[in-house]
């Protein structure tokens, strides 16, 4: 009877071992949206009218920051977003990124023109890239550096002296 168990055991940990090599292969470490991984690549229309793409090394890092009308943490952050955008934006690229397909598009407008928002409002409307970046709390934040790695997640609001901090990081 040991036997079996300790052979069901050594099959059951080659199985593991197995998918685990089996999801490194198929790219996916370069794709989990974590710090020290390649943030994932897409391109998205934004309220200008214009496309933006994050893919691979870049001028100058990026922040994305997933939000959405409706979000009271969103409309706490909104104003930090802003001055922190104000005073960084010749040193990186900032990108708001609305949650369109949970959002409606006219409340997202009213949002950006009641904050007076200067940066990019990207329009994520069939919620590719909020699946992509694994968005499930907004709202969440990823700064990515030059060569596309994120550094640093942020769940959630955080104070205007944290946010900071992480830009200054970024942007060294």
């Amino acid at each position: 009877m040991k036997r079996v168990l300790v052979f069901l055991f050594i099959i059951v940990l080659g199985v593991l071992a197995i998918y685990n090599n089996m999801q490194t292969k198929n790219g996916s470490p370069d794709q989990i949206p974590r710090p020290g991984f390649t943030a994932p690549h897409f391109s998205l229309s934004a309220l200008n009218n214009q496309s933006y793409l994050v893919a691979g090394k870049r001028d100058k890092p990026v922040i994305l920051n997933f939000w959405a009308s409706w979000c009271g943490p969103c409309r706490q952050e909104a104003p930090d977003l802003k001055m922190i955008y104000e005073k960084y934006q010749d040193q990186l690229d900032f990108y708001a990124i609305n949650m369109t397909a949970n959002d409606d598009l006219e409340s997202a407008k009213s949002f950006v023109k009641e904050f007076g928002l200067p940066f990019p409002i990207l329009l994520d409307e069939k919620g590719v890239v909020s699946k992509q970046y694994q968005v499930i709390s907004i709202p969440t934040t990823y700064f990515i550096d030059t060569d596309g790695i994120i550094k640093q997640k942020i769940i959630g609001v955080t104070d205007r002296g944290s946010f900071e901090e992480y830009v200054k990081e970024l942007v060294r």
